[in-house]
């Protein structure tokens, strides 16, 4: 295995050199030495920050995937926190799908106004009042064409 100059890295994982000296800096990731001036890691380093990526996408913070690593570099994943994150995840989904229901109905009505239209006053009420995720459960109609 041959290992990987911090350009190398880059390249290969498409995360630039300053937020892998960052992550080195938060311990997500450790370089193994120097070549010169460039740091230098060994090929694990792809896996782990992919690991990375992953979570990052899924919205955990940096904090929270450093702490899911071990000292040596092994995965050390939580299950209850990654459970929790999923739930996030639903409500977050539940939210966003009322939203764009909402949208394809305003988008889509019928009525002269969009105040005059009872749907989009309910929607506009469950707004306001901050439920939109309480309620996104019940779905919208989109009025037929």
């Amino acid at each position: 295995m041959r290992d990987l100059d911090i350009t190398a890295v880059a390249k290969r994982s498409g995360v630039p050199a300053s937020t892998l000296r960052y992550y080195e800096e938060k311990g997500l990731i450790r370089s193994i030495g120097r070549a010169g001036l460039r740091r230098v890691f060994d090929q694990q380093v792809l896996e782990r920050l992919a690991l990375i990526a992953l979570g990052r996408a899924a919205g955990f913070s940096l904090e929270e995937m450093a702490g899911m690593f071990t000292a040596d570099g092994k995965p050390r994943i939580d299950k209850r926190l990654l459970a929790a994150k999923a739930a996030e995840l639903d409500q977050t989904i539940r939210k966003l799908s009322a939203v764009r229901e909402g949208l394809l109905h305003a988008a889509d009505c019928r009525a002269p106004s969009h105040l005059e239209c009872p749907t989009f006053q309910r929607i506009l009420r469950v707004a306001a009042s901050g439920k939109l995720e309480d309620k996104s459960r019940r779905s919208v109609r989109r009025p037929r064409k």
